[in-house]
């Protein structure tokens, strides 16, 4: 995103926070950092928002959330597995729009390898050059490296036709769907891990 946008890009507008149900604010202290943005999140809340604010220092945008986590300094992305963890595992995730919207229904090449299979490393690495050889992260059916189309929008370089020939599980639950691969991925961020 930082690339597209510039770094701390925004990718709506700060208003719509008016709209939403939970907002969860993590790494920042946006109360005193961007206090005309942070308006938008005090209207929500008036609205029956419920807001979460994830840092390890208790400021004021903590003061002002529903609730508080701390947590230790570089352990977000733990958290974050954490709580994609407790998603999938309790089917929290808005199913249909995940089979419809995303890559979540297309399969990965038979090849791929996840890190728990190769010590921590993902297929294709090559240990001489220390770089990854990413054939094997393809989309089984695919003729043509590129992205699916939903994930470059108008703009990008889709794989051939409207799903590319890619073989797909609209049901999520083929073992090679980006869904089930994800899962798998995510499954080792247990409460006690985190």
């Amino acid at each position: 995103m930082g690339t597209s946008f510039g770094r701390g890009g925004a990718t709506d507008y700060l208003q719509d926070l008016v709209n939403t149900d939970f907002i969860l604010i993590m790494g920042s202290n946006m109360a005193e950092a961007h206090p005309v943005g942070f308006q938008w999140v005090m209207e929500a809340k008036k609205k029956g928002a419920r807001v979460v604010h994830v840092d390890p220092r208790f400021t004021r945008t903590s003061a002002l959330a529903d609730q508080y986590v701390r947590i230790r300094a570089g352990t977000d992305i733990a958290f974050l597995g954490g709580v994609v963890h407790h998603v999938l595992s309790n089917d929290l995730d808005f199913r249909e729009y995940v089979a419809a919207y995303t890559n979540a229904a297309f399969l990965v090449n038979e090849g791929f390898a996840d890190t728990e299979d190769l010590d921590g490393l993902f297929s294709g690495y090559d240990p001489a050059t220390g770089s990854y050889d990413t054939t094997t992260w393809d989309y089984e059916g695919a003729s043509q490296r590129g992205t699916a189309p939903m994930e470059t929008g108008m703009g990008g370089p889709p794989i051939e036709g409207a799903a590319g020939g890619i073989a797909q599980d609209p049901t999520l639950q083929h073992p090679r769907s980006v869904f089930q691969v994800l899962k798998r991925h995510f499954s080792r961020y247990t409460p006690e891990m985190v």
